[in-house]
Parts: structure tokens; sequence; C-alpha cells
């Protein structure tokens, strides 16, 4: 069962919407138009973010808003319009951490069905132990795999993440993408 709010009025003219199969082949219920016709597809949103690591450390954000305020994740957020994931990914660790990085490979993709989002993380190289977080940060630190307070942490796409890249450092190869479905 999909948590969003489902969509009420056409964004075209502003009628209520019906929920209905389309006549043109589509199998599944869509938010019609009545009066224009508009079909309105209600796709997955993507959350991209990174995985910023200095030696054995790796920075962690301490949330300043909801959900999960006060709780520690990864720097990441919902991708903008016009922009790749990779852009996203950098904007989105400038903003909540002020790191300065490299950024390298995608790491991590998750599929999260129940909320209608897909997580990207991307591996990053920390290039100073610097961090200027921005207003959605209450606190920005590097951890060892052992310092990270896993009971802490905000979501489970970050944590997966986390296992599956301490687990890759620990075999001395990030030489996959995991792909990870959270239904």
């Amino acid at each position: 069962m999909l948590l969003r709010v489902p969509i009420k009025h056409c964004k075209n003219c502003g009628t209520a919407v019906v929920y209905r199969i389309p006549d043109d082949g589509d199998t599944k219920p869509r938010a019609v138009c009545p009066a224009c016709h508009t079909i309105h597809y209600e796709n997955p949103l993507n959350v991209v973010g990174t995985i910023p690591v200095l030696g054995d450390k790796v920075l962690l954000c301490k949330r300043n808003i909801e959900p999960r305020w006060g709780k520690w994740t990864l720097p990441a957020g919902f991708m903008e319009l016009e922009e790749t994931t990779a852009q996203g990914a950098a904007r989105e660790t400038d903003e909540e951490a002020g790191a300065n990085f490299e950024l390298e490979g995608l790491f991590s993709v998750i599929s999260v069905v129940r909320v209608g989002q897909v997580h990207l993380f991307y591996r990053a190289r920390l290039l100073d132990d610097k961090f200027d977080p921005g207003h959605e940060t209450i606190e920005a630190r590097l951890f060892t795999e052992e310092e990270i307070p896993w009971d802490e942490i905000a979501f489970r796409t970050v944590r997966e993440t986390l296992e599956h890249f301490f687990a890759d450092r620990r075999r001395g190869s990030f030489d996959r993408v995991h792909e990870l479905s959270i239904v």
C-alpha cells in the first residue's frame, strides 16, 4: 500500500480528477481529468546522496528536520528537476554537510516501494575534514565503522548502504552497484 497522498485536482485545469483505467490501453488506475482528459501519472521520487569518506571514516549528518529529527544519516535528499543524479547527490552533500569532496562511482540503488522512492548513493572522497553544515543539519561528524551510532541511524536505506559499504571495504573492492528493494 503506497503511503502517498493521491492527486485530487487536475494540474492543467483544476477539475477534480477521477481514478480509473485510461482508455489508451493502460492497465493501471490513474488520476484522469474528466474535463480536459489529462492523465496524471504518479511516479517514484528520487533521493540522491553520498557516502563521504576520509581515510577509514565516513561522514554522517545529524538531522535538524523531520522526519527523524536528531538521527544520523548520510547527506542526501530529493533530486531536483534539471539535474542528474550525480549533480543532485553533490548538491545535497554540499547543502547538508558543507564538505569538500570528489564524487566517485554509483554505489547503491534502493527501491523503497511503500513510499514510492528510489534512493541512489554515490561514493565520495573527502578532501579535508572541514565541514560547514546547512540548516538541515545539527552536526556533521566523521565516524569509523565501530563508532557509528547504528541505533541512531535515521533510515533503513542509509543503514543498508553503510553495511554494504563496509563489507565491500573489508573485501577490498567497490566493483559493483548494490541494488536492493525495501517493500
